[in-house]
């Protein structure tokens, strides 16, 4: 099973949303522990992964050896892929 790390700025993203969406994105934050890699997607031309839920998106890295999902961006998807 994964661990799933949420970075500080992927943390401070949370915290500034609705907290009905806050619960709906650490639930599926829950169930993506026991296979990542079916509910992400890999970002083209990247090394990271996304993941949506509903119009939000969650930029990860996920290290298949170490069992790790680290969250590093939590946003709208109007705004989240803007750098």
């Amino acid at each position: 099973m994964y661990e799933v790390i949420i970075s500080p700025n992927a943390e401070r993203d949370l915290k500034k949303l609705n907290p009905f969406i806050q619960e709906r994105i650490l639930k599926v934050l829950d169930r993506i522990k026991v296979r990542p890699e079916i509910h992400f997607e890999r970002m083209v031309g990247e090394k990271t992964y996304k993941l949506r839920v509903g119009d939000y998106r969650l930029i990860a890295d996920i290290d298949k050896n170490k069992l790790i999902v680290l969250v590093i961006k939590i946003g709208h998807r109007k705004n989240i892929y803007k750098k």
